[in-house]
């Protein structure tokens, strides 16, 4: 698979479709994030409970790869992301609105699948959609 296949298929299966599942094709064991939403966390199960809860507070989350530009090794991806607010998420009751935003994406490689995933959003713009 290629490189901008993996960022696909992860975007596509894991954050969009909520496959769990894929994880174990996509990422290595001992998988890195670090994102803008919370702390880092090493491993799949960790890393799915990070996606449980976002996709838990904001329904119908889904991100878009607004363009992706691939090396050997890496990938660097511009992002849009959005879901309707349904659940308490940093620190926001619910407010039923839909909120967006946009972050950037680093991905490094290890073999055939992404080994570690920096995420930098636009947290601001996060918090102000919640806000309303």
């Amino acid at each position: 698979m290629s490189t901008h296949s993996l960022v696909s298929a992860f975007y596509g299966r894991v954050w969009n479709a909520g496959e769990r599942g894929a994880l174990d094709d996509l990422v290595t064991d001992d998988f890195h994030f670090q994102g803008s939403l919370g702390a880092p966390v090493i491993g799949r199960d960790a890393f799915w409970g990070m996606v449980s809860f976002v996709r838990g507070a904001l329904s119908d989350y889904h991100c878009t790869i607004v363009d992706c530009v691939t090396e050997e090794g890496k990938a660097f991806a511009r992002m849009c992301f959005a879901g309707t607010h349904t659940a308490p998420f940093r620190g926001v009751e619910p407010t039923g609105q839909r909120v967006e935003w946009q972050g950037a994406a680093l991905f490094e490689f290890a073999g055939d699948r992404i080994g570690a995933l920096w995420v930098l959003s636009d947290t601001a713009a996060l918090d102000a959609a919640l806000a309303g």
